[in-house]
């Protein structure tokens, strides 16, 4: 496919799925939540608390905040557990500093923030970026993790589909003029003209080819719930690759309920696996209310 074409899907698109999502999530009110802002690694992270009982992180995906990702999802998550809401790095209402983008300073934020909570371990469920920086809270912080949830991301740069990581280097902060993601940010960010640099700086973690290792996440015991989308910008294989990695089996017919679980939403794309909350919910909900053991 030529750039050009590749910057007409993108624009036309994706962009439209983002309005879409974003709309969407919206359209969603949640009660008044706890906030505040943790200082960590050098940071002021932003983050909310819903709800009360076994604490569960949330954390987004690129460019998005609190709301344009979990919107849907939190009244429902916050009815019997404590949803700690995150903002990342640079992203919503945490402000960016000189320090360069990665997963692994993302997962020492989540670790750092649990511990200014006093929060000894929590569940984590993340979304794209924010799945990756989960998976990287297991791999340095696995005494913090206590279930594992990850939607639609890739531990190695070839998890991602090759129209995927043709797109990324295309990424520029004028294409999201006008959409909901540029609105929010504009709206609740520390300082807006930081956009253009917020972008090119999350673009360059994006092209980066990175690889966590099969044997890391092999190491990983927390229970693992995988989903993703049958059209997601993450390969479908590398997805069952995470779930085998985490220990999942064939033939569980006569055994207890697994600790590694897999999810591949039909007709979905990696922006709209986050368009059925009522999906999600289904899975979300019996996962994290089991009591699954640790792999040994």
């Amino acid at each position: 496919m030529k750039p050009a074409t590749y910057s007409y899907f993108l624009k036309r698109s994706t962009l439209i799925s983002i309005i879409l999502f974003s709309v969407l999530n919206a359209t969603f009110s949640q009660e008044k939540a706890q906030t505040g802002y943790a200082p960590v690694n050098g940071l002021k992270m932003y983050y909310e608390i819903h709800g009360d009982g076994q604490p569960l992180v949330l954390i987004h995906g690129s460019f998005m905040t609190i709301n344009t990702a979990f919107n849907a999802l939190i009244p429902a998550l916050s009815k019997h557990r404590k949803v700690i809401a995150v903002e990342l790095q640079g992203h919503g209402r945490t402000a960016d500093t000189d320090r360069p983008f990665s997963f692994e300073s993302m997962a020492d934020d989540i670790a750092e923030l649990l511990k200014y909570l006093k929060i000894e371990s929590a569940d984590i469920l993340g979304y794209s970026l924010g799945g990756a920086v989960a998976l990287q809270a297991a791999i340095r912080h696995p005494e913090a993790v206590k279930k594992l949830i990850v939607i639609s991301a890739a531990y190695k740069s070839d998890g991602w589909a090759p129209q995927t990581r043709a797109i990324f280097p295309m990424i520029r902060p004028e294409i999201f003029e006008g959409t909901p993601l540029k609105k929010e940010y504009d709206s609740i960010a520390p300082d807006p003209k930081h956009w253009a640099s917020f972008v090119y700086k999350l673009k360059e973690l994006e092209v980066k080819p990175f690889d966590f290792t099969a044997e890391n996440i092999k190491a990983i015991k927390s229970p693992a719930l995988i989903i993703a989308a049958d059209g997601d910008g993450v390969l479908p294989e590398h997805s069952v690759e995470m779930y085998r990695l985490l220990g999942g089996k064939y033939m569980i017919d006569f055994g207890p309920t697994p600790s590694t679980q897999l999810a591949l939403f039909p007709g979905s794309s990696h922006i709209s696996v986050m368009m059925h909350p009522d999906w999600l919910l289904s899975m979300l909900t019996p996962f994290l209310d089991a009591s699954l053991k640790r792999r040994p």
